[in-house]
């Protein structure tokens, strides 16, 4: 999750997913009037992703542990281990998360059992339309080489 919200190879380093300014890029209390909005329209990250600052906060696979990530794989750290049946929440969302859980090293807890109206998960579907291939780093390329990334949002 945190590759491709920093941008993946791309990065330009910033604080939130696209921009260091989260009006730009994400949706979270101070610029939604207390409603959800549509996906796509702020601004994307380097990889071309919409709102994974910001929006809806996303369950990742991780089970959450406080003290994993001091001694974790430096690269794609999945942490198995975990204090009872909290599972790592990502990205913020739209109703009332600060903008600390809206950065792209923010990290929260939940029970895996639990459901709300601002949580939930992105699937990203990489495949060959328009004749386009597979490309590293878990992106897609199409014909001309350039990256895409397809999210479906239900």
């Amino acid at each position: 999750w945190e590759y491709a919200a920093r941008g993946g190879k791309y990065s330009k380093g910033y604080v939130y997913s696209g921009s260091n300014r989260l009006d730009s890029v994400g949706w979270y209390e101070n610029n939604t009037d207390g409603y959800g909005k549509k996906v796509g329209l702020l601004k994307p990250n380097e990889l071309g992703i919409y709102d994974m600052s910001g929006g809806v906060a996303e369950w990742c696979l991780d089970n959450y542990d406080d003290d994993y990530y001091k001694s974790s794989p430096v690269d794609n750290p999945i942490c198995k281990q975990g204090k009872n049946d909290l599972m790592v929440v990502r990205g913020g969302s739209w109703s009332g998360d600060s903008i600390l859980f809206c950065t792209v090293f923010g990290r929260q807890s939940r029970p895996a059992h639990v459901r709300d109206f601002d949580l939930g998960f992105r699937l990203v579907l990489c495949g060959t339309r328009s004749g386009g291939t597979r490309g590293g780093d878990n992106v897609c390329q199409n014909q001309n080489n350039v990256n895409e990334e397809y999210d479906i949002i239900y």
